[in-house]
């Protein structure tokens, strides 16, 4: 799966310099046409489609971060709840108050990644659903999100899952060196965010066909 992604990427833009000018302009407008163009990739279009059509991609995009908003709605509430308690702590001047405030904010911190882990893993089930039916409620259709997780297999999808978060930390320190590089660095990264989105969504793609019809 990580190697049929990572050429569908390529071929997406390799030698295809237009088309990845095309990515990289989407991606400079707030990345709302490139998770647009993304939904294309998640219903299984192969190769990869072209960039055209922009007010769609705007407008499927939109709705695309609509739903992550809303899946992100419990992270941001128990994390504004955190701060809040933790600040409040740590601004009573008391040390005792203060080191708890501390401490309150280490294992919010802890309890927020658990949580996100935990609605990621509703969450890219979901974000196919929306993206092959239009429909911004079958995102958020557990019934069938469970029952899809449950035909991969939970075993085998926490395991791509891992896998592709490991792909992540690999970009991730290949982006954050790049990145020290003056000027040049910026440009590189902005050149890489469009492939690996679409790395990301093949990947997905292909994880939630694994379900079978």
């Amino acid at each position: 799966m990580v190697g049929d992604s990572f050429e569908y990427a390529k071929e997406a833009v390799v030698g295809k310099w237009n088309q990845w000018i095309m990515l990289i302009i989407a991606t400079i407008l707030l990345g709302i046409p490139l998770a647009g163009y993304c939904l294309k990739v998640l219903r299984g279009e192969k190769p990869a489609p072209e960039v055209n059509d922009w007010g769609t991609l705007f407008i499927d995009g939109i709705k695309a971060i609509i739903v992550y908003l809303i899946y992100a709605i419990p992270i941001i509430i128990v994390y504004a709840i955190l701060l809040v308690v933790g600040f409040g702590a740590m601004m009573t001047g008391d040390p005792t108050a203060a080191a708890a405030g501390v401490g309150i904010m280490l294992i919010g911190m802890l309890v927020v990644i658990v949580l996100a882990i935990i609605i990621a893993v509703f969450e890219i089930i979901g974000m196919v659903r929306f993206a092959r039916t239009g429909s911004i409620g079958e995102a958020f259709n557990f019934g069938a999100i469970l029952a899809t997780i449950a035909k991969i297999g939970w075993v085998p999808y926490i395991i791509a899952l891992v896998v592709l978060i490991v792909c992540g930390i690999i970009y991730g320190i290949i982006v954050s060196i790049l990145m020290m590089i003056p000027i040049l660095g910026i440009l590189l990264y902005l050149c890489l965010i469009a492939p690996w989105s679409l790395l990301c969504a093949r990947y997905i793609c292909q994880l939630y066909d694994s379900a079978g019809a």
